[in-house]
């Protein structure tokens, strides 16, 4: 019952609706849920599990007090542990800003925090990614998760992103993988209804399915590649304990 609402209201809803109002009605959940079989590392809220989410909805998957998802999970816990992101002071560009990061990286004293999308009510700044308004070496990090499968042209965006950041910055830009992967990256322009981009791309918003070139085309825009599989290197009961995803994390920098 619960995966059949949740289900519908993702579809049924507009994004820049749940942005700004899902957490209020989560907050009931949060309580219904309480227990101790699971732990999100962005919040350190404990549950007895992570409500299901997604259009086809995978269980245990949203924390119900900070909305982090199991990428955001992964995320966070690859920033603690490989990253000097909570102690170094670094320029942030967040793309695109996830409600379960604002709030916890603005009061994060050592960050320049500057959030940025084309549409996101969340963030601050209005932007299109393929003509990010900064200038050249700006930024120690970007973060681009979840939007490069939506825009015109990832690979004009990669090189935009690029551009911003400074020599020796870093970012993270993970996308959705569809399995089993193509080889090739698939777009077709000429798929344009949702139900026809959602057979082909994997959702009706998406515009490209990426395949086990998603690194290669990172690196045409100047980037090194690092696919980090921090998940695989924990032992199960933490992979279970954070209801991590089987993905790496897609590290970049520019060198």
């Amino acid at each position: 019952m619960v995966k059949n609402i949740i289900s519908w209201v993702i579809r049924k809803v507009p994004r820049r609706h749940l942005q700004l109002f899902s957490h209020h009605v989560l907050k009931v959940a949060a309580i219904l849920y309480r227990g101790n079989g699971v732990n999100c590392p962005v919040c350190n809220h404990n549950f007895r599990k992570f409500l299901p989410y997604g259009r086809k909805a995978r269980e245990n998957a949203l924390c119900p007090n900070c909305l982090a998802l199991e990428r955001h999970r992964l995320m966070y816990l690859f920033l603690q542990r490989k990253t000097p992101f909570f102690t170094k002071p670094l320029k942030v560009l967040h793309i695109a800003p996830e409600l379960c990061f604002i709030h916890r990286f603005e009061q994060q004293k050592n960050l320049d925090y500057v959030t940025a999308d084309i549409e996101s009510p969340l963030a601050k700044v209005k932007m299109d990614v393929h003509q990010i308004p900064f200038e050249e070496a700006t930024f120690d990090v970007v973060f681009c998760n979840h939007v490069l499968e939506h825009v015109t042209s990832d690979l004009q965006a990669m090189r935009e992103m690029h551009r911003v950041l400074k020599p020796g910055g870093w970012g993270i830009m993970q996308i959705p993988l569809f399995h089993p992967l193509p080889e090739v990256t698939y777009e077709d322009f000429s798929v344009t209804t949702p139900a026809e981009r959602e057979k082909a791309f994997g959702q009706d918003d998406h515009v490209r399915l990426f395949g086990k070139d998603y690194p290669d085309r990172l690196r045409s825009a100047g980037f090194k590649v690092t696919e980090d599989w921090l998940a695989r290197e924990l032992p199960p009961e933490e992979q279970q304990r954070y209801a991590l995803p089987q993905e790496p994390v897609y590290f970049v920098q520019k060198v």
